[in-house]
Protein backbone atom coordinates (compact mmCIF):
# COMPACT_ATOMS: atom_id res chain seq x y z
CA UNK A 1 0.00 0.00 0.00
CA UNK A 2 1.49 3.27 -0.76
CA UNK A 3 2.06 5.53 2.10
CA UNK A 4 1.76 9.70 1.80
CA UNK A 5 3.60 11.34 4.51
CA UNK A 6 3.57 15.47 5.07
CA UNK A 7 6.83 16.59 5.68
CA UNK A 8 5.90 19.06 8.53
CA UNK A 9 6.18 19.63 12.49
CA UNK A 10 3.57 22.48 11.98
CA UNK A 11 0.30 21.38 14.13
CA UNK A 12 -1.87 23.72 12.40
CA UNK A 13 -0.58 22.08 8.80
CA UNK A 14 -1.10 18.84 9.63
CA UNK A 15 -4.13 19.13 10.82
CA UNK A 16 -5.70 21.12 7.59
CA UNK A 17 -3.87 18.59 5.33
CA UNK A 18 -5.45 15.97 7.14
CA UNK A 19 -8.93 16.38 6.70
CA UNK A 20 -8.06 16.48 3.32
CA UNK A 21 -5.08 13.66 2.75
CA UNK A 22 -4.89 10.23 3.09
CA UNK A 23 -1.69 11.23 5.60
CA UNK A 24 -0.10 8.10 6.90
CA UNK A 25 1.94 10.53 9.28
CA UNK A 26 4.78 12.66 9.46
CA UNK A 27 8.22 12.80 8.66
CA UNK A 28 10.51 15.67 10.41
CA UNK A 29 14.09 16.91 11.09
CA UNK A 30 15.83 19.21 12.88
CA UNK A 31 15.08 22.16 10.90
CA UNK A 32 11.52 21.47 10.31
CA UNK A 33 11.55 20.43 14.30
CA UNK A 34 12.93 24.04 14.65
CA UNK A 35 10.56 25.50 12.27
CA UNK A 36 7.69 24.10 13.96
CA UNK A 37 8.79 25.36 17.31
CA UNK A 38 7.70 22.07 19.35
CA UNK A 39 9.98 19.67 21.50
CA UNK A 40 8.52 16.14 20.40
CA UNK A 41 7.06 15.72 24.12
CA UNK A 42 4.20 18.46 22.39
CA UNK A 43 4.37 17.19 18.68
CA UNK A 44 4.12 13.68 18.95
CA UNK A 45 0.68 13.57 20.74
CA UNK A 46 -1.13 16.58 18.77
CA UNK A 47 -0.13 15.07 15.42
CA UNK A 48 -0.92 11.59 17.18
CA UNK A 49 -4.18 12.91 18.31
CA UNK A 50 -4.81 14.64 14.43
CA UNK A 51 -3.56 11.76 12.64
CA UNK A 52 -4.77 8.55 15.10
CA UNK A 53 -2.55 6.08 16.51
CA UNK A 54 -1.99 4.14 13.99
CA UNK A 55 0.15 6.94 11.98
CA UNK A 56 3.77 6.39 11.26
CA UNK A 57 6.56 9.08 12.85
CA UNK A 58 9.58 9.48 10.93
CA UNK A 59 12.23 11.40 13.76
CA UNK A 60 15.31 11.93 13.23
CA UNK A 61 18.20 11.62 15.46
CA UNK A 62 20.57 14.83 16.12
CA UNK A 63 23.62 12.71 17.14
CA UNK A 64 26.61 12.03 14.75
CA UNK A 65 28.66 9.31 16.16
CA UNK A 66 27.48 5.32 16.06
CA UNK A 67 27.30 4.64 19.43
CA UNK A 68 25.46 7.95 20.24
CA UNK A 69 23.46 7.58 17.49
CA UNK A 70 22.16 3.85 18.70
CA UNK A 71 21.47 5.22 21.66
CA UNK A 72 19.43 8.02 20.80
CA UNK A 73 17.33 5.62 18.89
CA UNK A 74 16.82 3.23 21.39
CA UNK A 75 15.27 6.42 23.58
CA UNK A 76 13.04 7.29 20.54
CA UNK A 77 12.18 3.75 19.66
CA UNK A 78 11.37 3.21 23.68
CA UNK A 79 8.77 6.05 23.34
CA UNK A 80 5.20 4.86 23.00
CA UNK A 81 4.43 5.89 19.35
CA UNK A 82 5.21 4.15 16.03
CA UNK A 83 8.58 5.67 15.53
CA UNK A 84 10.79 4.94 12.45
CA UNK A 85 14.52 6.36 13.02
CA UNK A 86 15.65 9.09 10.66
CA UNK A 87 19.55 8.30 10.07
CA UNK A 88 21.72 10.22 7.24
CA UNK A 89 23.38 7.68 5.12
CA UNK A 90 26.82 8.42 6.18
CA UNK A 91 29.37 6.02 7.11
CA UNK A 92 28.77 6.56 11.14
CA UNK A 93 25.00 6.31 10.38
CA UNK A 94 25.58 3.18 8.14
CA UNK A 95 27.43 1.87 11.10
CA UNK A 96 24.69 2.68 12.93
CA UNK A 97 21.99 1.33 10.94
CA UNK A 98 23.29 -2.36 10.76
CA UNK A 99 23.70 -2.41 14.82
CA UNK A 100 20.04 -0.68 15.28
CA UNK A 101 18.42 -3.73 12.66
CA UNK A 102 19.89 -6.00 15.22
CA UNK A 103 17.68 -4.48 18.06
CA UNK A 104 14.75 -5.13 15.63
CA UNK A 105 14.06 -0.72 15.40
CA UNK A 106 12.66 0.81 12.39
CA UNK A 107 14.89 2.75 10.64
CA UNK A 108 14.88 5.00 7.70
CA UNK A 109 18.14 5.88 6.16
CA UNK A 110 17.62 9.78 4.94
CA UNK A 111 20.07 12.52 3.23
CA UNK A 112 20.63 10.13 0.23
CA UNK A 113 22.46 12.04 -2.33
CA UNK A 114 23.60 8.76 -4.80
CA UNK A 115 22.55 5.43 -5.51
CA UNK A 116 25.53 3.74 -3.49
CA UNK A 117 23.75 5.28 -0.08
CA UNK A 118 20.95 4.02 -0.62
CA UNK A 119 21.82 0.54 -1.45
CA UNK A 120 24.60 0.51 1.72
CA UNK A 121 21.91 1.45 3.18
CA UNK A 122 19.74 -1.23 2.11
CA UNK A 123 21.81 -4.05 2.96
CA UNK A 124 22.51 -2.90 6.38
CA UNK A 125 18.91 -3.41 7.03
CA UNK A 126 17.08 -0.04 6.39
CA UNK A 127 13.64 -0.01 5.98
CA UNK A 128 13.38 2.89 4.43
CA UNK A 129 15.60 5.26 2.09
CA UNK A 130 14.93 8.64 1.49
CA UNK A 131 16.50 9.91 -1.90
CA UNK A 132 16.90 13.98 -1.49
CA UNK A 133 15.15 14.22 -5.34
CA UNK A 134 15.31 18.41 -5.79
CA UNK A 135 18.21 18.32 -3.73
CA UNK A 136 20.43 16.26 -6.27
CA UNK A 137 19.05 17.96 -9.14
CA UNK A 138 20.57 21.25 -7.59
CA UNK A 139 23.69 19.07 -7.41
CA UNK A 140 23.89 19.29 -11.30
CA UNK A 141 22.46 15.52 -10.89
CA UNK A 142 19.57 13.50 -12.10
CA UNK A 143 17.26 12.68 -9.09
CA UNK A 144 14.98 10.86 -10.84
CA UNK A 145 17.40 8.69 -11.88
CA UNK A 146 18.75 7.73 -8.85
CA UNK A 147 15.05 6.93 -7.20
CA UNK A 148 14.74 5.03 -10.22
CA UNK A 149 18.25 2.77 -9.86
CA UNK A 150 17.08 2.31 -6.18
CA UNK A 151 13.87 1.32 -6.97
CA UNK A 152 15.37 -1.03 -9.56
CA UNK A 153 18.05 -2.22 -7.04
CA UNK A 154 15.11 -2.95 -4.49
CA UNK A 155 13.10 -5.09 -6.75
CA UNK A 156 15.53 -7.25 -8.10
CA UNK A 157 17.12 -8.39 -5.19
CA UNK A 158 13.44 -8.38 -3.28
CA UNK A 159 14.98 -6.07 -0.65
CA UNK A 160 12.30 -5.12 2.23
CA UNK A 161 13.34 -1.76 2.28
CA UNK A 162 10.99 0.83 0.98
CA UNK A 163 11.93 4.16 -0.84
CA UNK A 164 10.18 6.92 0.89
CA UNK A 165 11.33 9.88 -1.87
CA UNK A 166 11.94 13.53 -0.31
CA UNK A 167 12.58 16.94 -1.36
CA UNK A 168 9.87 18.09 -3.89
CA UNK A 169 9.87 20.97 -5.83
CA UNK A 170 6.83 20.95 -7.69
CA UNK A 171 4.18 18.55 -8.61
CA UNK A 172 5.70 16.77 -11.88
CA UNK A 173 8.66 15.31 -10.13
CA UNK A 174 5.85 14.23 -7.44
CA UNK A 175 3.73 12.41 -10.30
CA UNK A 176 7.10 10.98 -12.32
CA UNK A 177 8.18 9.86 -8.79
CA UNK A 178 4.41 7.81 -8.34
CA UNK A 179 5.65 6.38 -12.03
CA UNK A 180 8.33 4.45 -10.83
CA UNK A 181 6.50 2.57 -8.39
CA UNK A 182 7.61 3.69 -5.09
CA UNK A 183 6.51 2.97 -1.98
CA UNK A 184 6.08 6.53 -0.12
CA UNK A 185 7.04 10.10 -0.46
CA UNK A 186 6.68 12.73 1.89
CA UNK A 187 5.39 16.33 0.39
CA UNK A 188 6.28 19.73 1.97
CA UNK A 189 3.04 21.10 3.05
CA UNK A 190 3.82 23.80 0.02
CA UNK A 191 3.45 21.10 -2.68
CA UNK A 192 0.90 19.36 -0.86
CA UNK A 193 -1.75 22.24 -1.71
CA UNK A 194 -0.41 22.56 -5.07
CA UNK A 195 -1.72 19.43 -5.88
CA UNK A 196 -4.78 20.48 -4.37
CA UNK A 197 -5.46 23.48 -6.94
CA UNK A 198 -7.51 22.73 -10.03
CA UNK A 199 -8.71 25.81 -11.62
CA UNK A 200 -10.05 23.80 -14.35
CA UNK A 201 -12.15 22.16 -11.52
CA UNK A 202 -13.46 25.01 -9.93
CA UNK A 203 -14.04 26.61 -12.85
CA UNK A 204 -16.53 23.76 -13.72
CA UNK A 205 -18.29 24.18 -10.21
CA UNK A 206 -18.79 27.54 -10.52
CA UNK A 207 -20.23 27.09 -14.56
CA UNK A 208 -22.37 24.39 -12.57
CA UNK A 209 -23.71 26.79 -9.75
CA UNK A 210 -24.65 29.00 -12.21
CA UNK A 211 -26.70 27.29 -14.29
CA UNK A 212 -28.62 25.73 -11.57
CA UNK A 213 -29.31 28.94 -9.92
CA UNK A 214 -30.74 30.00 -13.10
CA UNK A 215 -33.26 27.65 -13.57
CA UNK A 216 -33.68 26.81 -9.92
CA UNK A 217 -32.78 29.65 -7.68
CA UNK A 218 -31.41 28.64 -3.93
CA UNK A 219 -33.18 25.09 -3.86
CA UNK A 220 -30.73 22.73 -3.64
CA UNK A 221 -31.56 19.31 -5.98
CA UNK A 222 -33.21 17.24 -3.29
CA UNK A 223 -35.76 20.21 -3.10
CA UNK A 224 -36.44 20.42 -6.82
Amino acid sequence: MYELYLDSADVSEIRALAAILPLAGITTNPTIMAAGGLGLNALLPAVTDILGPACRLHVQVLSNTTDQIVAEAERLHALPYDIVVKIPAHAAGLAAIKRLKQLDIPVLATAIYNVQQGVLAAMNGADYLAPYLNRIDNLGCDGIGVVADLQQFVERYQLPAKLLVASFKNVRQVLEVLKLGVHSATLPPDIARQMLQVPATDAAVDKFEQDWRAAFAEKLPFET
